[in-house]
């Protein structure tokens, strides 16, 4: 695998943005198998495809690339607000593919984010364009990059070092096993893993859950239970191999 971009094949475009555009697309296209069953290759599909860049022709599976240099901050500047949460919502949105690239247009880091990682408050709607705008009242968003739980991130290029394969598309697979079509249980069994991400120790106790109640009745306030809805998520975790319970409210991360 080349880490670096093939700037020839810009030369001809003014605008730096289509120039990332245009280089990282080659990249992945020469460089980049399928990552969820690793098929050698995926395909660039047509431009202007909404919320989708490449297609892995074995398994299906669709994939948009994000490019971004240096740092890539909290946010994740992606398109039209409405075609992302439609997606969403049916769980026809793509996998994410974020690369990140040097100043001397070098991939740096390339992450995975599965397409069943993602919930509605992932996305965040920007303001619509000005009435002078090309586009007026087009509305995009962004995705909330620090609110995708660890597991969701997975690492195939860090600092420019190339991740084995087989050990890639084994951790996808194994991530597969929290996908949820139902958009609100996908959006409670994200926010549990966050609870459960964020307590410091292997091991836990139920006690150390109830300690999210506030801010999950926050972003839930319809639900009335909140401590029920937390056990009943632990056991999905449970069920799905993410966590161990070792019984009186005792539980360690796997």
């Amino acid at each position: 695998m080349d880490l670096k971009f093939e700037t020839s094949i810009a030369e001809q475009y003014k605008s730096n943005r289509q120039k990332v555009r245009v280089m990282s697309e080659k990249w992945v296209s020469d460089n980049m198998y399928c990552p969820c069953c690793g098929n050698s290759k995926i395909k660039k599909l047509e431009n202007n495809k909404p919320v989708s860049d490449f297609i892995c022709e074995k398994c299906n599976e669709i994939f948009e690339l994000k490019s971004k240099c240096g740092n890539l901050g909290s946010k994740i500047v992606d398109g039209a607000y409405e075609t992302m949460i439609g997606r969403i919502m049916d769980i026809t949105n793509p996998e994410l593919l974020v690369l990140q690239y040097s100043p001397q247009y070098c991939v740096t880091h390339l992450t995975l984010i599965p397409k069943f990682f993602f919930v509605l408050d992932l996305i965040e709607k920007r303001k619509p364009l000005p009435p002078t705008a090309r586009r007026a009242g087009w509305v995009g968003c962004n995705i909330l990059y620090n609110n995708i739980p660890k597991q969701g991130k997975i690492s195939i290029i860090s600092d420019g070092k190339i991740a084995d394969e087989d050990k890639v598309i084994n951790l996808y697979n194994r991530m597969k096993k929290l996908q949820v079509s139902d958009i609100e249980s996908r959006g409670w069994l994200m926010d549990i893993l966050n609870c459960v991400n964020a307590i410091r120790n292997s091991d836990f106790y139920l006690n150390n859950m109830y300690e999210f109640v506030g801010l999950l009745q926050v972003k839930h306030p319809h639900n009335h239970n909140i401590e029920a809805k937390i056990r009943q998520q632990l056991q999905v975790l449970r069920d799905k191999g993410f966590i161990e319970f070792l019984g009186n409210g005792h539980y360690r991360k796997i």
